[in-house]
C-alpha cells in the first residue's frame, strides 16, 4: 500500500535540502520527504572545495555572475535577480553559519569544514520536520491526472508535487525521459588536460600566473593561472576551457592541440623584449635569468626547448634561437591526449533541456507540479562555488513557487 505525502524531493543533496527547508519554513503544515538513494546524503557537499565546501562566489552583480555558466547564462539572469550571492550569505548567516571570502573570490564557512554546512542542513531539516528517507532509490516516476506516484526500492509513495534535485544522475534522467522530457546527452564538463611532454614532465606543482590558452581549430580560448601536474595541466585557465568547451572537446574524444601564450605578448613584441635582454644581460646564462615573471623551472624548460643549451649566455644566441624562444613563450603547442576528473568534483554538461523549464518558477513546462533544482537541468558552471549558487537559487525559487 502506498503512503501519501504533499511534496517529494528526489535527491538528498545540496539543492534538495535547500528546497525542502525553505518550503517547510513557510508551510509547516505540509508533509515533505527527501528521498536519498544512499545511506547518507550531502556527499557532494562533503567533498566540495577539498572538504571545506565552496558555498558560493563573491560576485554580487547578476550580469557578471551569469558569465561563469557555459550552459545556463541566459536562463539564470532572471533567477539571480531573485536570489543570488548576497541572499545565500544572509540565509546561512541567519542559521548561524558565517561565510568568509578568500582572495580568489571563493566563499567557505569560517570553520573551514563542509561538516558545518551538512550539520546546518540536517539540523534545519529536523527542526522543520522534513522526513529524510535513506536507501530509497527511485525506480519510476508515474504521472497521474492530479498527482504523482513514486516507486522506490522500499515501496511506493504518492504526492501532489515532485522536486527533482538529483544532480548529474543518468538513471533519473532516463526516468524523466520516460515521462516526456528531453535530455541533453551528458558529457564531462570540469576536467584537467592529460599531456605527455618533456617540457613539463619534471615541473609538477609549478604555476604560470597569467597565461592564455587556445584550443587549435576552434574559437575556444581562456586565460588565468596554469598549473603543471604529474599528468598534464590544470588550474583556472584549463578548467574554464574544459567547461566552455565541454561539448566540443567530447567530439574530439579529448585528443586535440592547445596553444599556450605564457606571457600574454604577441610573437614580435616578445622578440623585441628578448633583443633588449640580449644587450642588458649579455654576460648572464639565459637559463639562469628568467624573465617575464615566469617561474625559474618553467623558464629553464622553455629555454632548453628553444635549442639553447645551459651554458649559453644572452650575448651568444642568434636570431634563430631568439625566434625559437619567442615561439615557446608566446605560441607553445601541446598535444592533449585525455582528461582527468578535477579533484573529486565530477561535473557534467547535459540534463533536462532548458527549453522545457520555466525559469520564473523552475517548473517543468511539460508536466505540471514537477520542479527541478541544481545540475539535473542542463546548467553547469566553472569551478569556484558557482555550481552551488545555481543549486541555491533554483531551490529557493522552487520553494517560492510551491509556497
Amino acid at each position: 500500500m502506498s503512503k501519501r505525502k504533499d511534496i517529494i524531493i528526489i535527491g538528498g543533496g545540496a539543492a534538495g535540502f535547500f528546497a525542502a527547508i525553505n518550503i517547510a519554513e513557510q508551510h509547516p503544515e505540509l508533509s515533505i520527504v527527501i528521498l536519498e538513494r544512499g545511506k547518507e546524503g550531502l556527499q557532494k557537499v562533503k567533498i566540495s572545495g577539498g572538504g571545506r565546501c565552496n558555498v558560493t562566489h563573491a560576485e554580487f552583480i547578476p550580469s557578471e555572475l551569469v558569465l561563469n555558466y557555459p550552459r545556463g547564462e541566459k536562463e539564470l539572469l532572471g533567477p539571480f535577480h531573485s536570489f543570488m550571492t548576497g541572499d545565500t550569505i544572509a540565509w546561512f548567516d541567519e542559521r548561524g553559519v558565517e561565510l568568509k571570502i578568500e582572495e580568489d573570490g571563493r566563499m567557505f564557512p569560517m570553520s573551514n569544514t563542509s561538516q558545518t554546512i551538512i550539520d546546518c542542513f540536517l539540523n534545519e531539516a529536523k527542526k522543520h520536520k522534513v522526513e529524510i528517507l535513506y536507501n530509497h532509490s527511485v525506480k519510476s516516476i508515474n504521472t497521474r491526472e492530479n498527482d504523482f506516484s513514486i516507486e522506490t526500492s522500499q515501496g511506493v509513495l504518492d504526492c501532489n508535487k515532485v522536486v527533482v534535485a538529483t544532480g548529474s544522475n543518468p538513471k533519473i534522467w532516463n526516468l524523466l525521459k520516460d515521462i516526456g522530457h528531453t535530455i541533453i546527452q551528458p558529457v564531462p564538463s570540469l576536467f584537467t588536460f592529460n599531456i605527455k611532454d618533456k617540457r613539463i614532465k619534471d615541473i609538477p606543482g609549478v604555476v604560470a600566473k597569467n597565461v592564455e590558452v587556445k584550443v587549435i581549430g576552434t574559437n575556444l580560448v581562456s586565460e588565468g593561472p596554469l598549473l603543471f601536474t604529474h599528468v598534464g595541466m590544470s588550474a583556472p585557465a584549463i578548467l574554464k576551457l574544459s567547461a566552455f568547451g565541454a561539448v566540443e572537446l567530447a567530439k574530439f574524444n579529448y585528443n586535440f592541440k592547445i596553444e599556450v601564450n605564457f606571457i600574454r605578448l604577441d610573437f614580435e613584441s616578445c622578440i623585441d623584449k628578448l633583443k633588449n635582454f640580449k644587450h642588458e644581460f649579455a654576460k648572464k646564462a639565459i637559463v639562469n635569468s628568467p624573465q617575464f615573471d615566469l617561474p625559474k623551472r618553467l623558464w629553464k624548460q622553455l629555454v632548453l626547448a628553444s635549442n639553447i643549451n645551459e651554458s649559453e649566455r644572452w650575448a651568444d644566441i642568434n636570431r634563430q634561437q631568439l625566434e625559437a624562444l619567442s615561439a615557446q613563450l608566446t605560441e607553445a603547442i601541446f598535444h592533449v591526449t585525455g582528461k582527468s576528473t578535477f579533484k573529486e568534483e565530477f561535473v557534467t554538461a547535459g540534463g533536462v533541456d532548458l527549453k522545457e523549464v520555466n525559469f520564473k518558477t523552475f517548473e517543468s513546462k511539460r508536466i505540471p507540479n514537477l520542479f527541478f533544482a541544481g545540475e539535473v537541468i542542463n546548467i553547469d558552471a566553472v569551478t569556484g562555488g558557482f555550481n552551488f549558487q545555481n543549486a541555491w537559487t533554483g531551490a529557493y525559487i522552487v520553494s517560492q513557487s510551491i509556497a
